[in-house]
């Protein structure tokens, strides 16, 4: 089953010295371990676009969709076995990130 693990930024808290790395490492072992699908991280949410062509002509307004504090700032999209897998490998990667995270399963998995 694929999740959606999503990093939930608030920019009050940097990676350490070592942070980059260790992201890279843990990234690296759990597509070395067959877990990975996606992963990236998101620019700030000043650098949005909201698209909304719901009615006669496309509307496009600079900034994101809600104003928050906290936004995405990225994503894991893994593949595992079940939601207890998934959830060990967002703690180990809350770790890494120094950031919370909301696992979502994919519909129709």
């Amino acid at each position: 089953m694929k999740y959606l693990m999503s990093v939930i930024d608030d920019e009050s808290t940097g990676y350490d010295e070592d942070g980059s790395g260790a992201v890279e490492a843990f990234n690296e072992r759990i597509g070395a371990e067959g877990y990975l699908v996606f992963v990236g991280g998101l620019d700030s949410p000043a650098t949005a676009t909201v698209v909304d062509n719901r009615g006669d002509a496309a509307i496009f307004t600079d900034g994101p969709y809600l104003e928050s504090k906290e936004h995405l700032g990225g994503l894991w999209i893994i593949e595992a076995a079940d939601l207890d897998v998934a959830l060990k490998l967002a703690a180990e990667a809350s770790l890494v990130c120094n950031r919370k995270l909301e696992v979502r399963p994919f519909a129709d998995e």
